[in-house]
């Protein structure tokens, strides 16, 4: 039997209108890349909440007054996490675009 070349059994598509021919692996790969993004993004999200949560219930746990310099630590740092994140998401973003229009 023959070899079969992958490249030539994958079929061109246009599923952006106005764009150039991107194979359907080319699409998926975008697709997974943009996805991937997002992911890490709510990865950050989850834990500027995880930190701002329990930072707020040391505070306001009567019990657990020696560790209350934690508990303002933590929400100082809940809303960095969540900050670094969006700075995080929007530059890989722009460099997803800017990869994406080298391939137009």
């Amino acid at each position: 039997m023959g070899e079969r070349n992958p490249e030539k059994s994958v079929e061109k598509t246009n599923l952006f209108v106005g764009k150039s021919d991107l194979s359907v692996r080319d699409v998926l790969a975008l697709q997974r890349t943009k996805l991937a993004n997002e992911r890490t993004f709510l990865a950050y999200f989850r834990t500027a909440v995880v930190f701002l949560s329990s930072g707020f219930a040391i505070f306001q746990i009567e019990s657990l007054n020696q560790i209350k310099d934690l508990g303002f630590i933590l929400m100082i740092i809940g809303p960095l996490v969540l900050i670094l994140g969006f700075i995080r998401f929007f530059i890989t973003r722009k460099t997803i675009l800017k990869h994406y229009k080298k391939i137009e």
